[in-house]
């Protein structure tokens, strides 16, 4: 059995730094990936300290390289000003060449984009949950929304239902 101070490095380990809440209303999500994160110098403990923007972000394949655009890591608290790295710069991601391979056949044949959708670390590295997906309009927006609603309400009664 695992002691205390074992438990909570282990949830240390594997805890998420952010999510994009956009990113599950404006698209239409059809499949995952995980993808580690090539990071500089104290980017990785400004994301313990979840000090990041992963809402305008979005994913391109370049070069047969997939690479994050638009995050926004801001600088370490301890951190010296010489020589840290951009705030916004571009990020590289690490798949598989066969996931690459498959993401940009989607890419080519469907009018697609890469979103990510949560930064996390898992057993102390920094990963990105990146989807495939499809943008949704507003009518889509809409009957989604209303859908949710109405599982949301039936769950409610089911569960009054069983507490009387």
């Amino acid at each position: 059995m695992a002691s205390k101070g074992e438990r909570n490095a282990e949830r240390e380990n594997n805890r998420v730094v952010a999510t994009n809440r956009r990113a599950r209303r404006e698209f239409d999500l059809l499949d995952t990936f995980e993808a580690g994160m090539v990071l500089r110098g104290s980017e990785v403990k400004a994301l313990r300290e979840s000090k990041v923007q992963l809402a305008e972000s979005y994913a391109r394949i370049i070069a047969n390289e997939v690479w994050l655009i638009g995050l926004h890591i801001t600088t370490y608290s301890h951190a010296a000003g010489f020589g840290s790295p951009k705030l916004d710069r571009d990020r590289k991601l690490l798949l598989n060449r066969g996931e690459i391979d498959r993401i940009a056949a989607r890419l080519e044949q469907e009018p697609l984009t890469l979103v990510p959708l949560s930064l996390y670390f898992l057993n102390g590295r920094a990963k990105l949950e990146l989807a495939i997906a499809r943008g949704r309009k507003t009518h889509d927006k809409r009957q989604a929304i209303a859908r949710r609603d109405a599982d949301m309400e039936t769950q409610r009664a089911m569960a009054a239902a069983r507490r009387r």
